[in-house]
Protein backbone atom coordinates (compact mmCIF):
# COMPACT_ATOMS: atom_id res chain seq x y z
CA UNK A 1 0.00 0.00 0.00
CA UNK A 2 1.56 3.42 -0.98
CA UNK A 3 2.96 4.95 2.16
CA UNK A 4 1.69 8.08 1.96
CA UNK A 5 -1.61 7.21 1.71
CA UNK A 6 -1.05 5.72 5.23
CA UNK A 7 0.59 8.52 6.61
CA UNK A 8 -2.37 10.97 5.39
CA UNK A 9 -5.07 8.83 6.79
CA UNK A 10 -2.66 8.51 10.31
CA UNK A 11 -2.21 12.10 10.18
CA UNK A 12 -5.52 13.10 9.58
CA UNK A 13 -6.68 10.95 12.89
CA UNK A 14 -4.04 12.90 14.70
CA UNK A 15 -4.95 16.35 13.67
CA UNK A 16 -8.31 15.84 13.78
CA UNK A 17 -7.45 14.62 17.56
CA UNK A 18 -5.78 17.55 18.62
CA UNK A 19 -8.43 19.87 16.94
CA UNK A 20 -6.97 20.62 13.31
CA UNK A 21 -9.24 21.31 10.72
CA UNK A 22 -8.60 18.56 7.63
CA UNK A 23 -6.88 20.38 5.46
CA UNK A 24 -5.09 19.57 2.51
CA UNK A 25 -1.46 18.35 2.68
CA UNK A 26 -1.52 17.87 6.31
CA UNK A 27 -0.22 14.78 7.24
CA UNK A 28 0.55 14.43 10.52
CA UNK A 29 0.70 16.50 14.11
CA UNK A 30 2.18 15.37 17.34
CA UNK A 31 4.03 16.94 20.66
CA UNK A 32 7.21 15.68 20.90
CA UNK A 33 6.77 16.01 24.74
CA UNK A 34 4.15 15.93 27.01
CA UNK A 35 6.25 15.51 30.44
CA UNK A 36 9.85 17.08 30.57
CA UNK A 37 12.09 18.63 33.57
CA UNK A 38 11.45 22.02 32.29
CA UNK A 39 8.34 24.57 32.33
CA UNK A 40 9.27 26.59 29.69
CA UNK A 41 10.72 25.96 25.67
CA UNK A 42 11.79 27.48 23.05
CA UNK A 43 13.53 27.68 19.40
CA UNK A 44 13.07 24.13 18.27
CA UNK A 45 15.68 22.47 15.06
CA UNK A 46 14.79 19.79 13.47
CA UNK A 47 17.42 17.50 10.82
CA UNK A 48 17.36 13.75 9.28
CA UNK A 49 19.92 11.86 9.51
CA UNK A 50 20.85 8.26 8.30
CA UNK A 51 18.59 6.80 11.13
CA UNK A 52 16.02 9.40 11.44
CA UNK A 53 14.66 12.66 12.70
CA UNK A 54 15.87 14.51 15.64
CA UNK A 55 14.94 17.10 17.27
CA UNK A 56 16.50 19.90 19.53
CA UNK A 57 15.11 23.22 21.66
CA UNK A 58 16.37 25.29 24.60
CA UNK A 59 14.81 24.77 27.59
CA UNK A 60 14.73 25.51 31.69
CA UNK A 61 12.91 28.36 34.08
CA UNK A 62 12.45 30.48 31.30
CA UNK A 63 14.46 31.98 28.63
CA UNK A 64 17.39 34.10 29.34
CA UNK A 65 17.54 31.81 32.95
CA UNK A 66 21.20 30.17 33.79
CA UNK A 67 19.64 26.68 34.24
CA UNK A 68 18.53 27.15 30.57
CA UNK A 69 20.28 24.03 28.55
CA UNK A 70 20.32 22.56 25.36
CA UNK A 71 17.68 19.28 24.96
CA UNK A 72 17.04 16.71 22.72
CA UNK A 73 14.90 14.27 21.38
CA UNK A 74 14.96 11.36 18.88
CA UNK A 75 12.57 9.89 16.50
CA UNK A 76 13.10 5.78 16.86
CA UNK A 77 10.49 3.76 15.40
CA UNK A 78 7.87 6.60 15.32
CA UNK A 79 8.32 7.37 18.88
CA UNK A 80 9.93 10.84 20.38
CA UNK A 81 12.62 9.54 22.86
CA UNK A 82 12.64 11.07 26.23
CA UNK A 83 14.03 14.66 26.63
CA UNK A 84 17.74 14.86 27.54
CA UNK A 85 20.14 17.79 27.87
CA UNK A 86 22.82 17.63 25.72
CA UNK A 87 24.84 20.94 26.35
CA UNK A 88 24.68 24.04 29.29
CA UNK A 89 26.06 27.16 30.07
CA UNK A 90 28.57 25.94 32.49
CA UNK A 91 31.80 27.69 31.90
CA UNK A 92 33.54 27.57 35.66
CA UNK A 93 32.51 25.36 38.73
CA UNK A 94 30.70 28.88 40.13
CA UNK A 95 28.96 30.11 37.28
CA UNK A 96 26.76 29.06 34.25
CA UNK A 97 25.00 31.14 31.96
CA UNK A 98 21.94 30.22 29.66
CA UNK A 99 22.12 28.40 26.04
CA UNK A 100 20.04 29.50 23.16
CA UNK A 101 18.75 28.81 19.62
CA UNK A 102 20.28 25.66 18.89
CA UNK A 103 20.31 24.42 15.18
CA UNK A 104 21.06 20.97 14.16
CA UNK A 105 22.54 20.23 10.79
CA UNK A 106 23.35 17.13 8.74
CA UNK A 107 25.99 17.84 6.25
CA UNK A 108 25.94 14.88 3.24
CA UNK A 109 29.25 13.30 4.42
CA UNK A 110 29.81 13.66 7.35
CA UNK A 111 28.92 13.75 11.42
CA UNK A 112 25.59 15.39 12.62
CA UNK A 113 26.42 19.22 13.79
CA UNK A 114 24.84 21.16 16.55
CA UNK A 115 25.65 25.00 16.55
CA UNK A 116 23.99 26.48 19.63
CA UNK A 117 25.01 30.09 21.53
CA UNK A 118 26.30 30.63 25.77
CA UNK A 119 25.73 34.05 26.98
CA UNK A 120 24.15 36.66 29.11
CA UNK A 121 21.81 37.88 25.99
CA UNK A 122 21.65 37.92 22.27
CA UNK A 123 24.13 40.87 22.18
CA UNK A 124 27.27 39.20 24.27
CA UNK A 125 26.21 35.16 23.48
CA UNK A 126 29.16 33.48 21.64
CA UNK A 127 28.77 30.23 19.05
CA UNK A 128 29.58 26.87 20.36
CA UNK A 129 29.39 23.79 18.06
CA UNK A 130 29.67 19.79 18.88
CA UNK A 131 29.04 16.70 16.84
CA UNK A 132 27.55 13.50 16.87
CA UNK A 133 29.12 10.33 15.21
CA UNK A 134 25.71 8.10 15.55
CA UNK A 135 23.16 10.17 14.67
CA UNK A 136 22.52 12.10 18.10
CA UNK A 137 22.50 9.64 20.33
CA UNK A 138 26.21 10.64 21.84
CA UNK A 139 27.92 13.70 21.20
CA UNK A 140 31.94 15.51 20.94
CA UNK A 141 32.77 18.05 23.82
CA UNK A 142 31.22 21.21 22.91
CA UNK A 143 34.20 24.04 21.55
CA UNK A 144 33.21 27.29 21.17
CA UNK A 145 33.54 29.17 17.79
CA UNK A 146 35.81 31.31 16.62
CA UNK A 147 36.05 35.10 17.29
CA UNK A 148 33.60 36.97 15.05
CA UNK A 149 32.15 33.46 14.05
CA UNK A 150 28.29 33.32 15.87
CA UNK A 151 27.40 30.31 13.85
CA UNK A 152 23.93 30.13 12.33
CA UNK A 153 21.80 32.05 14.54
CA UNK A 154 18.29 30.49 14.34
CA UNK A 155 17.88 28.52 11.13
CA UNK A 156 19.93 25.82 9.54
CA UNK A 157 22.38 26.50 7.19
CA UNK A 158 22.74 24.80 3.64
CA UNK A 159 25.30 22.84 1.99
CA UNK A 160 26.20 24.05 -1.65
CA UNK A 161 27.45 22.39 -4.30
CA UNK A 162 31.14 22.19 -3.96
CA UNK A 163 30.70 21.06 -0.14
CA UNK A 164 30.87 24.17 1.84
CA UNK A 165 28.38 25.08 4.85
CA UNK A 166 27.11 28.61 4.78
CA UNK A 167 25.03 29.99 7.15
CA UNK A 168 22.87 33.14 7.81
CA UNK A 169 23.79 34.50 11.28
CA UNK A 170 23.22 37.89 12.75
CA UNK A 171 24.45 40.18 15.34
CA UNK A 172 22.73 42.41 17.89
CA UNK A 173 25.46 43.53 19.26
CA UNK A 174 25.71 47.38 18.09
CA UNK A 175 21.76 47.25 16.67
CA UNK A 176 21.25 44.56 14.60
CA UNK A 177 22.40 43.38 11.27
CA UNK A 178 22.96 40.18 9.25
CA UNK A 179 26.15 38.15 8.25
CA UNK A 180 26.73 35.15 6.57
CA UNK A 181 29.28 32.44 7.76
CA UNK A 182 30.90 29.82 5.66
CA UNK A 183 33.12 26.99 6.04
CA UNK A 184 35.10 24.83 3.07
CA UNK A 185 36.17 22.24 5.43
CA UNK A 186 32.80 21.28 7.66
CA UNK A 187 33.06 23.64 10.41
CA UNK A 188 36.82 22.95 11.47
CA UNK A 189 37.48 26.62 9.79
CA UNK A 190 35.23 29.78 9.24
CA UNK A 191 35.07 32.92 7.46
CA UNK A 192 31.92 36.06 7.60
CA UNK A 193 31.19 38.49 5.27
CA UNK A 194 30.98 41.90 6.29
CA UNK A 195 27.34 42.88 7.66
CA UNK A 196 24.65 43.17 4.27
CA UNK A 197 24.16 46.54 3.40
CA UNK A 198 20.44 47.31 5.08
CA UNK A 199 18.22 50.92 5.81
CA UNK A 200 19.20 51.37 9.64
CA UNK A 201 15.45 51.17 11.03
CA UNK A 202 15.10 47.60 9.58
CA UNK A 203 16.59 45.69 12.00
CA UNK A 204 17.09 42.58 10.29
CA UNK A 205 18.35 39.33 11.82
CA UNK A 206 17.68 35.73 11.93
CA UNK A 207 18.29 34.67 8.04
CA UNK A 208 17.16 31.50 6.44
CA UNK A 209 18.49 30.24 2.62
CA UNK A 210 16.92 29.42 -0.01
CA UNK A 211 18.57 27.84 -3.88
CA UNK A 212 17.15 29.24 -7.21
CA UNK A 213 18.10 29.17 -10.58
CA UNK A 214 21.44 29.88 -11.89
CA UNK A 215 23.28 29.33 -8.82
CA UNK A 216 21.09 32.77 -7.23
CA UNK A 217 20.46 32.41 -3.41
CA UNK A 218 18.00 34.25 -1.49
CA UNK A 219 17.79 34.93 2.13
CA UNK A 220 15.05 35.67 4.60
CA UNK A 221 14.25 36.89 8.05
CA UNK A 222 13.20 38.85 10.82
CA UNK A 223 12.86 42.69 11.26
CA UNK A 224 11.38 45.54 13.68
CA UNK A 225 9.37 46.94 10.65
CA UNK A 226 6.04 44.56 10.48
CA UNK A 227 7.61 43.08 7.18
CA UNK A 228 9.97 39.95 6.54
CA UNK A 229 13.28 41.16 4.83
CA UNK A 230 14.75 39.34 1.60
CA UNK A 231 18.26 39.70 -0.11
CA UNK A 232 19.66 38.07 -3.00
CA UNK A 233 23.54 36.83 -3.64
CA UNK A 234 24.75 35.55 -7.08
CA UNK A 235 28.33 34.35 -6.03
CA UNK A 236 27.33 31.32 -3.50
CA UNK A 237 26.66 34.07 -0.12
CA UNK A 238 30.01 35.59 -0.48
CA UNK A 239 28.46 39.15 -1.22
CA UNK A 240 24.58 40.00 -1.03
CA UNK A 241 22.43 42.64 -2.16
CA UNK A 242 21.14 45.27 -0.10
CA UNK A 243 18.49 44.20 2.37
CA UNK A 244 14.27 45.21 0.85
CA UNK A 245 10.89 44.19 2.64
CA UNK A 246 9.03 41.84 1.34
CA UNK A 247 4.99 42.04 0.96
CA UNK A 248 4.77 39.74 3.73
CA UNK A 249 4.13 40.74 7.33
CA UNK A 250 6.32 39.79 10.50
CA UNK A 251 5.68 40.61 13.93
CA UNK A 252 9.53 40.61 14.67
CA UNK A 253 9.75 36.77 15.25
CA UNK A 254 11.70 34.02 13.62
CA UNK A 255 11.10 32.16 10.46
CA UNK A 256 12.15 29.68 8.62
CA UNK A 257 12.35 27.98 4.74
CA UNK A 258 13.29 25.53 2.42
CA UNK A 259 13.86 24.78 -1.10
CA UNK A 260 12.23 21.68 -1.89
CA UNK A 261 13.09 19.32 -4.01
CA UNK A 262 10.88 20.09 -6.88
CA UNK A 263 12.36 24.03 -7.33
CA UNK A 264 9.41 26.33 -5.04
CA UNK A 265 10.13 27.53 -2.01
CA UNK A 266 8.11 26.83 1.12
CA UNK A 267 8.23 29.29 4.25
CA UNK A 268 6.82 29.03 7.93
CA UNK A 269 5.82 32.21 9.35
CA UNK A 270 3.58 33.92 11.38
CA UNK A 271 1.63 36.40 9.00
CA UNK A 272 0.87 38.58 11.57
CA UNK A 273 1.86 41.97 12.63
CA UNK A 274 2.87 42.68 16.57
CA UNK A 275 0.99 45.95 16.51
CA UNK A 276 -2.42 45.37 19.04
CA UNK A 277 -1.49 41.78 19.42
CA UNK A 278 -1.69 40.38 22.84
CA UNK A 279 0.73 37.49 22.05
CA UNK A 280 3.17 40.03 19.91
CA UNK A 281 2.00 38.49 17.15
CA UNK A 282 2.96 35.32 17.33
CA UNK A 283 -0.86 33.42 16.01
CA UNK A 284 -1.35 32.41 13.40
CA UNK A 285 1.55 30.32 12.54
CA UNK A 286 1.23 30.16 8.50
CA UNK A 287 2.75 28.00 5.49
CA UNK A 288 3.37 29.46 1.79
CA UNK A 289 4.62 28.47 -0.95
CA UNK A 290 6.34 30.33 -4.00
CA UNK A 291 7.79 29.54 -7.13
CA UNK A 292 10.23 32.18 -7.42
CA UNK A 293 10.71 33.57 -3.39
CA UNK A 294 9.23 36.44 -3.80
CA UNK A 295 4.98 36.33 -5.10
CA UNK A 296 3.55 34.11 -2.28
CA UNK A 297 0.63 31.65 -2.01
CA UNK A 298 -1.05 30.63 0.97
CA UNK A 299 -0.85 26.67 1.88
CA UNK A 300 -1.90 26.08 5.08
CA UNK A 301 -2.39 27.47 8.51
CA UNK A 302 -0.62 25.48 11.61
CA UNK A 303 -2.18 27.07 14.38
CA UNK A 304 -4.45 30.08 14.98
CA UNK A 305 -5.43 31.23 18.38
CA UNK A 306 -4.79 35.31 18.91
CA UNK A 307 -5.44 34.49 22.31
CA UNK A 308 -2.36 31.98 22.75
CA UNK A 309 -0.45 34.09 25.68
CA UNK A 310 3.13 33.14 23.73
CA UNK A 311 1.85 32.06 20.58
CA UNK A 312 3.63 29.49 18.00
CA UNK A 313 6.41 30.99 16.93
CA UNK A 314 10.10 30.06 15.82
CA UNK A 315 9.62 27.21 13.53
CA UNK A 316 12.28 25.20 12.01
CA UNK A 317 11.37 23.20 8.77
CA UNK A 318 13.44 20.73 7.04
CA UNK A 319 12.56 18.28 3.47
CA UNK A 320 13.20 14.71 4.42
CA UNK A 321 14.72 12.40 1.43
CA UNK A 322 11.01 10.57 1.34
CA UNK A 323 9.93 14.13 -0.05
CA UNK A 324 7.53 15.17 3.21
CA UNK A 325 7.84 18.12 5.02
CA UNK A 326 8.58 18.29 8.55
CA UNK A 327 8.14 21.86 10.75
CA UNK A 328 9.04 21.92 14.68
CA UNK A 329 7.93 25.07 16.28
CA UNK A 330 7.31 26.50 19.78
CA UNK A 331 3.99 25.78 21.34
CA UNK A 332 3.29 28.08 23.91
CA UNK A 333 6.43 27.92 25.60
CA UNK A 334 5.06 24.54 26.91
CA UNK A 335 5.95 22.78 24.51
CA UNK A 336 7.38 21.77 20.81
CA UNK A 337 5.20 20.61 18.25
CA UNK A 338 6.04 18.57 15.06
CA UNK A 339 3.71 18.44 12.27
CA UNK A 340 4.48 16.42 8.72
CA UNK A 341 2.94 18.07 5.37
CA UNK A 342 3.06 16.46 1.69
CA UNK A 343 4.17 19.68 -0.62
CA UNK A 344 2.62 17.55 -3.45
CA UNK A 345 -0.73 17.75 -1.77
CA UNK A 346 -0.89 21.21 -1.12
CA UNK A 347 -4.12 23.84 -1.99
CA UNK A 348 -2.91 27.05 -2.79
CA UNK A 349 -4.59 30.37 -2.38
CA UNK A 350 -2.82 34.15 -3.53
CA UNK A 351 -1.75 35.85 -1.11
CA UNK A 352 -3.07 39.70 -2.77
CA UNK A 353 -0.75 42.66 -1.02
CA UNK A 354 0.45 40.83 2.10
CA UNK A 355 -3.36 39.92 3.37
CA UNK A 356 -3.97 36.03 3.81
CA UNK A 357 -7.05 35.21 1.81
CA UNK A 358 -9.95 33.35 4.05
CA UNK A 359 -12.09 30.77 3.38
CA UNK A 360 -10.91 31.21 -0.87
CA UNK A 361 -10.91 28.14 -2.84
CA UNK A 362 -7.39 26.58 -3.05
CA UNK A 363 -5.91 25.54 -5.95
CA UNK A 364 -2.67 23.55 -6.98
CA UNK A 365 0.23 25.03 -7.96
CA UNK A 366 2.21 22.58 -10.90
CA UNK A 367 5.02 21.66 -9.47
CA UNK A 368 6.16 21.30 -13.31
CA UNK A 369 5.98 25.11 -13.80
CA UNK A 370 8.71 27.55 -14.93
CA UNK A 371 10.36 28.34 -11.60
CA UNK A 372 12.99 31.43 -13.25
CA UNK A 373 12.91 34.49 -11.28
CA UNK A 374 11.34 37.35 -12.66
Amino acid sequence: MNIKLILAFSGFMAASFIGFPAEPGLVKSEFIFTNAPFPSCHASTIAETKEGLVAAWFGGTRERNPDVGIWLSRDVNGQWTSPVEVADGVVSATKRYPCWNPVLFQPRTSPLMLFYKVGPSPATWWGMMMTSEDAGQTWSKPHRLPEGILGPIKDKPVQLANGDILSGSSDESHGRTIHFEWSSDLGKTWEATPPVPCDPDIGPIQPCILFHPDDRLQALGRTEVGRIFETWSADEGRTWGRITLSPLPNPDSGIDAVTLQDGRQLLVYNHNTRTGSKNKGRSPLNVAISRDGQTWFAALVLEDDLNAPNGFPYPAVIQTRDGLVHITYTWERKRIKHVVVDPETLKLRPIVDGVWPNNHPGTTLNPGISRNHE
